[in-house]
């Protein structure tokens, strides 16, 4: 009871650094007077290293640590990263250093640097961390019984509803503290609080011990196959190793990348139990199919990447668009954090959507989900390449192209519908593939297929920093200006907007070819028949392959 208070304390936490670090983009251009490309550039490296970690750390929860030791970790972690960058601003350590305190370039020396980056990669670590073990070690804490209960689905209303105010409160009262000292103070001593109340709690906990990780047994299957290699495949699929020898034809394989059951030859002159014991030399059938299935998915992978990049300007180039224009509604003058809440809100809306409606679609339901998420991202890059064309005519006409502070005379509330949009293809790619993983994948693989989806899109984050600089080089040929210029005004964030619409479309054309490829798995009814079918056929007959995952032939 007391145990999902304190646990669930470092999810409001997370909340409040989410929205402190939202505007990091603006920091450093308003502060450390980087240009605008720089500044994104270190913003989306960090934001893919966030997204790459939770698939290492679940390695390591699953193998090594467990749930408790990795939240000991990243709690910490959290709570050192977010103080480092509150004491990188220029007020708090200007004395130590002989820096100045205003928020100004001049004043950030190689100390506040070393904190700042070095308070980043820690926050990275933090948030992976949370994000991989908060959830599964909540399920672990068995409390209460009978009347009890009740006592514990109040205390978990409570819980709920904390989390629901805490990003209206980050959202509305962050911006309005103007010392970024104090705006990332703030959210400082909230995660110091967290921290401590978890702790607090250490002795009650249920501990569960790490049970292994099925990432090992992809690795045992590629080991095995290329000690095998000089091998040939066996025709009989009753020399391959099985776990129940009695039944040697009830794991059947698929016929696709015959290479990897290599792996599944048994050892010579060695018995079955002796054959368990090399589990580097040899491995299970179900074992190379679980294997198959992570290498067939890699086309379907790739097409990810490119969602990555696009959801990848989100805190960045659209923040910067945002920062200058007229946010006022009435006397009243809306905090930039309040887009974050609006596009939370908006994912929020497509996840209903996609429930109620894609999911009518049956077996279709996530192929035709990430399908129309790959649609939006298309009209979210070209709504924002003409939003921004009309941000830079109002520029021109007032005479603000050199000057990158003053604000400008339109309104903010144009890039709703680019935030919108960007929601949509998040929250549809988001359920999408894990609806699609959570049908195809077998059920040991179906959480390390999903973060692994997750870092994929954070490859897509850095890549954007490549594509930026790509697209940069490109433009500036033959004498031409660079479209990325030191400020927003004087770039032309139009049309790199256009280049990801391109991009983008062809990125959805080549998913419609990798998703019609690929044989989805067939539902339960009549699995078996058609696998006693297989049986009776021997090892490796085609009627096996609509019993199995999914099929490539």
């Amino acid at each position: 009871m007391k145990s999902f208070v304190r646990i669930s304390s470092l999810l409001w936490a997370d909340i409040l650094v989410g929205y402190a670090l939202f505007v990091v983009q603006n920091y450093l251009t308003d502060v450390w007077n980087l240009d605008v490309t720089h500044a994104a550039g270190i913003v989306n490296i960090w934001g893919g290293i966030c997204k790459i970690l939770p698939l290492f750390f679940l390695f390591l929860v699953d193998a090594f640590l467990g749930n408790f030791k990795m939240l000991v970790i990243s709690s910490v972690a959290y709570s050192v990263g977010i103080g480092f960058i509150s004491m990188s601003t220029p007020p708090v350590l200007a004395d130590s250093t002989g820096t100045c305190k205003e928020y100004e370039s001049q004043c950030i020396g190689h100390t506040q640097k070393a904190l700042f980056y070095t308070g980043m990669a820690l926050v990275a670590v933090g948030m992976s961390g949370n994000l991989v073990s908060v959830q599964s070690f909540l399920k672990e804490q068995n409390e209460g019984s009978g009347k009890g209960n009740q006592r514990v689905d109040c205390l978990r209303i409570l819980g709920f509803t904390l989390v629901a105010i805490f990003p209206v409160v980050g959202a509305i009262a962050l911006p309005y503290i103007k010392p970024w000292s104090l705006r990332f103070g703030i959210p400082a001593i909230c995660t110091a609080v967290a921290m401590f109340m978890f702790f607090s709690g250490w002795c009650t906990y249920t501990k569960l011990d790490p049970q292994g990780s099925p990432i090992t047994n992809v690795c045992r299957v590629f080991v095995a196959s290329a000690s095998n290699i000089s091998v040939p495949v066996p025709l009989d699929a009753r020399e391959l190793y099985n776990e129940n020898d009695q039944e040697p034809r009830r794991f059947t394989h698929t016929r696709c990348l015959r290479c990897l059951e290599k792996a599944a030859i048994r050892l010579p002159g060695r018995s079955t139990e002796e054959q368990a014991k090399y589990i580097w030399r040899v491995c299970k059938v179900s074992e190379v199919e679980e294997a198959k299935i992570a290498v067939r998915m890699v086309p379907m992978w790739l097409t990810f990447i490119v969602i990555g990049i696009v959801s990848s300007i989100t805190n960045t180039y659209f923040v910067e668009q945002a920062n200058h224009l007229n946010r006022k509604i009435g006397k009243w003058n809306v905090p930039l954090p309040i887009f974050m809440l609006f596009f939370q809100q908006a994912k929020a809306i497509f996840s209903y959507l996609y429930t109620k409606i894609i999911t009518g679609l049956g077996k279709y339901a996530p192929p035709s989900g990430i399908a129309l998420a790959m649609i939006l991202s298309v009209l979210c890059c070209i709504t924002a390449a003409k939003i921004e064309k009309r941000r830079l005519n109002v520029i021109t006409k007032h005479d603000l192209l050199d000057k990158p502070d003053d604000d400008i005379p339109m309104s903010i509330y144009w890039l709703l519908f680019q935030f919108f949009l960007l929601a949509g293809v998040d929250s549809l790619s988001e359920k999408g593939i894990a609806s699609f993983y959570d049908e195809q994948s077998p059920e040991s693989m179906k959480n390390y297929l999903i973060y692994f989806t997750k870092a994929v899109s954070g490859l897509g984050f850095m890549l954007s920093v490549v594509s930026v600089y790509v697209v940069g080089k490109i433009s500036e040929k033959g004498g031409r200006q660079n479209w990325f210029q030191p400020t927003l005004n004087r770039s032309r964030l139009d049309r790199y907007y256009w280049v990801l619409a391109g991009l983008s479309s062809v990125n959805f054309v080549a998913y419609i070819v990798v998703a019609c490829c690929y044989r989805y798995k067939q539902p339960q009814q009549g699995l078996d028949d058609e696998a006693a079918a297989a049986a009776d056929g021997g090892g490796g007959g085609g009627g096996v392959v609509s019993a199995c995952f999914s099929c490539c032939s």
